[in-house]
C-alpha cells in the first residue's frame, strides 16, 4: 500500500507543487482545495481532489473521517493560507476571522483529528508557515500573528508527540511567487533571485521527508538570495 498524505491548499501554488512532488515520491495524496480548474498535477490517479471550504468544519470532519476509513495516513501538510495586508484598522472583521481560521484554526483541527493515526504510523506533520512568524509585520499585523501562532503550535506539538516517533516541522518560506499577494499592494521583485518558486518549497518538503528516522528537522527557513519587492500600480 502506498503511503498516504493529506494536503491542504492543494489546488495551486505551493500546494500544487507539493502534490506533484508527493506523487513522484509514490504517495497517495488527498488534496483539499477550493478550485481545481487550473490544477495541473501530473499523476491524477494518485492525487484525489477534494473540493470544498476548509472553514466548513462539519464538512471537513466528514471528509477526514471518510479518508481514514480506507487509508493509513502518515503525512499531514497544512499548507492552505490566506493573507490580507494594510493598516490594521483598515481590515474588516471578516478578513481577520478568515486569516485566523484558515492559517491557524484549520491546521490545529486537522492535526487533532489525525494525530492518533500519525502516532501509530510514526508519521510527519509539516506546517507551511512564513518568515513573518518571527519578525515585526507592519501592514501585515494579523497575518504575521497567525503565522507566529502556527510556529508556536508546531514547536509545542513536536515536544508533545516526539516520543511517539512523530515529526513536526515548521517550514517558513519567504516571498514566493504565488497568488498569496493578490490582496496586497506589493508583489515579488522583478529579478528571479528575489523570490522563491513553489517548486523550491516542494523540494524542501522532499528533503525533510528523506531524512533518517533518528533525525528530526523541526524548523526550516527558505529565503531568496535578494531582498526585493515592488509596489503594484494603482
Amino acid at each position: 500500500m502506498k503511503p498516504c498524505a493529506v494536503l491542504t491548499g492543494a489546488s495551486s501554488g505551493i500546494g500544487e507543487a507539493i502534490g506533484n512532488m508527493l506523487c513522484e515520491e509514490n504517495y497517495e495524496v488527498y488534496g483539499f482545495g477550493r478550485d481545481f480548474s487550473d490544477c495541473r498535477v501530473e499523476s491524477p490517479n494518485f492525487f484525489h481532489r477534494i473540493k470544498g471550504d476548509l472553514l466548513d468544519t462539519p464538512w471537513l470532519l466528514e471528509q477526514v473521517k471518510r479518508i481514514q476509513k480506507d487509508q493509513k495516513i502518515s503525512l499531514l501538510i497544512n499548507n492552505a493560507g490566506v493573507g490580507y495586508y494594510g493598516l490594521h484598522e483598515e481590515l474588516n472583521t471578516k478578513k481577520i476571522q478568515e486569516m485566523v481560521r484558515t492559517n491557524l484554526e484549520v491546521p490545529m483541527i486537522l492535526t487533532q483529528l489525525l494525530l492518533r493515526r500519525l502516532k501509530q504510523e510514526k508519521g510527519t506533520i509539516i506546517n507551511i508557515s512564513s518568515v513573518t512568524a518571527q519578525k515585526e509585520n507592519p501592514h501585515g499585523c494579523a497575518y504575521g500573528a497567525t503565522k507566529a501562532g502556527l510556529f508556536s503550535f508546531s514547536r509545542s506539538l513536536f515536544e508533545e508527540a516526539r516520543k511517539y516517533g512523530v515529526k513536526v516541522v515548521d517550514l517558513q518560506p519567504d516571498m514566493t511567487k504565488t497568488k498569496l499577494y493578490r490582496n496586497a499592494d506589493f508583489g515579488e521583485g522583478k529579478e528571479e533571485a528575489s523570490y522563491l518558486l513553489p517548486e523550491d518549497v516542494a523540494e524542501a518538503v522532499r528533503f525533510i521527508l528523506q531524512q533518517k528516522d533518528r533525525l528530526a528537522v523541526t524548523h526550516m527557513t527558505l529565503r531568496p538570495q535578494l531582498h526585493r519587492i515592488q509596489k503594484k500600480k494603482e
